[in-house]
């Protein structure tokens, strides 16, 4: 499988380690991973990237993952990319406002990498 056939997942997030792991944990899913440090960075790296899926922050420098997520749903080219809100707000905060931005899925920090990939896996629709 060369590099353009793998699905593309960017990943915005300010803490380093959180990115690390992030990526560690996708690796078992095979994707191509981009990596933002902050909402700004995102919508750039969204634009030219033109990922499969967005895994978003919410607290972030900048742009909150929140509003990354509602300029996704808001123009009609992005539309097609998933969203999984990744954060450590709490369960019911994010249960709560990740369909209101149009999110296709959360999960709150800390997380396994098992169900991280699992939640990829399904929002890409690839088997594991």
């Amino acid at each position: 499988m060369h590099e353009s056939s793998l699905p593309k997942i960017l990943v915005a997030d300010d803490d380093l380690e959180i990115q690390k792991m992030v990526k560690a944990a996708l690796q078992a899913v095979g994707a191509e991973i981009i990596i933002a440090d902050d909402g700004e960075q995102a919508l750039e790296m969204l634009l030219v990237e033109k990922p499969n899926l967005v895994i978003l922050d919410v607290m972030m420098p900048k742009l909150s993952g929140w509003e990354v997520a509602k300029y996704i749903r808001e123009h009609s080219q992005l539309k097609s990319i998933k969203i999984l809100m990744l954060t450590g707000i709490g369960q019911q905060v994010n249960e709560a406002t990740s369909p209101l931005v149009g999110a296709d899925d959360f999960l709150d920090k800390p997380f396994t990498f098992e169900d991280l990939a699992d939640r990829v896996r399904v929002l890409l629709d690839v088997s594991a």
